[in-house]
């Protein structure tokens, strides 16, 4: 029997972007399995493996780690390897090295997202292109999901250079059904009025998703507009700065912090406009849903955000930290001078590209090479 392997830093990322993937595994005949460094239950897996990934490349269990998943990998003999997240894919592609000569066994990586990027941190070009630059020889297909890292990492890297723009999105998810109101009655527990304008930035809270600017940002638009209310759903891993911050601007009855939502289609359904304030992504899924809904986006200008959005057709791309600028776009659609109609058509029909069906069979094409 062929056998794959899909290897992650944690359990949640096979559960939100690669089910579909182990499905497709599943059906082609493989036994799938899954390494990462927890113990959930994965759906589609046959053999779980948990491995000490850290994501800290300076952590002495990712030694550990590469020892014990090395055993693995020689005792299975996998016929793929499928790696993802940046400390999970550089233990796996050392703990695989050898598996490549002696069982032909291919290695694939996405990356969702370098860590070095135009603008960023020297000390992140310093840190992680010297490893990547270098893993690639032991890498056979490089999966990259935004143009960026594909043109710098196709001129750079030694291997095999794929560029396919996410994971993909899966319709059934989004095609939720709401009438007027089941829409009201979500708003009104949220504190929202039936004719609020609403904004949206699902999103974990964190310093790259910069919600801190973002609130700051807002903060006198929404004193001067009460009707404009701003939804954050989304992990909190600041321990409630954003939340002291917005008690301290006097903002608690109009954006509200909800933690982590598994019902972000309905929240998307009652929204009027997302948005994004994030320093850099790898393709921000967050926006490709928000296209899907035909939500027009105003977004800050970086790797990811500039590969979704169409300045002016399909949203506004503001440059990194112009708070003015910003706030303008915002109230062009608050103001209703802009025809969101046009950018609703112009979404509906960009996002198809990004669906899973389409996805999917580009990765099916990389599984299927030689």
């Amino acid at each position: 029997m062929k056998k794959v392997l899909f290897s992650a830093t944690v359990d949640s990322h096979i559960l939100c972007f690669h089910l579909p993937y182990l499905k497709y595994f599943k059906e082609q005949g493989y036994e799938v399995h899954v390494a990462t460094n927890s113990d959930e239950k994965i759906p589609y897996c046959d053999k779980k493996h948990n491995i000490s990934f850290e994501r800290n490349p300076f952590k002495l269990n990712n030694l550990k780690a590469i020892k014990n998943l090395k055993k693995i990998i020689n005792k299975e003999k996998f016929d793929i390897i499928h790696t993802h997240t940046p400390m999970g894919s550089v233990v796996t592609r050392l703990a695989a090295r050898n598996s490549r000569k002696k069982y032909d066994t291919r290695v694939i990586y996405t990356a969702h997202g370098f860590h070095f990027y135009k603008g960023a941190p020297l000390k992140y070009w310093l840190m992680f292109y010297p490893v990547e630059k270098f893993l690639a020889r032991y890498t056979d297909d490089l999966i990259t999901i935004n143009k960026e890292d594909y043109n710098r990492a196709s001129r750079k890297f030694k291997t095999r250079v794929h560029y396919i723009p996410g994971v993909g999105i899966d319709p059934k998810k989004f095609d939720v059904k709401m009438s007027d109101s089941e829409k009201l009655d979500l708003r009104k527990s949220l504190g929202l009025a039936k004719n609020d304008f609403v904004l949206i930035y699902p999103a974990e809270i964190s310093k790259r998703k910069n919600q801190e600017w973002l609130v700051k940002s807002l903060s006198s638009l929404i004193k001067q507009n009460n009707d404009i209310h701003l939804l954050l759903p989304g992990i909190d891993s600041l321990n409630g700065k954003i939340n002291e911050l917005v008690k301290n601007l006097n903002l608690e009855k109009n954006i509200n912090l909800l933690g982590f939502r598994n019902d972000i289609p309905n929240l998307l359904k009652i929204s009027n406009l997302a948005i994004s304030s994030s320093r850099q992504e790898g393709l921000p899924v967050n926006i490709i849903e928000a296209m899907y809904m035909g939500l027009p986006i105003v977004a800050t200008s970086c790797r990811g955000n500039n590969d979704l959005i169409e300045d002016g057709k399909n949203g506004y791309i503001v440059s990194q930290n112009d708070t003015e600028q910003f706030v303008d776009k915002i109230k062009k659609f608050y103001m209703q001078e802009i025809d969101i109609d046009i950018f609703k058509k112009n979404n509906i029909k960009k996002v198809k590209k990004y669906l899973l069906s389409d996805i999917l069979k580009e990765y099916i094409k990389i599984y299927n090479s030689k």
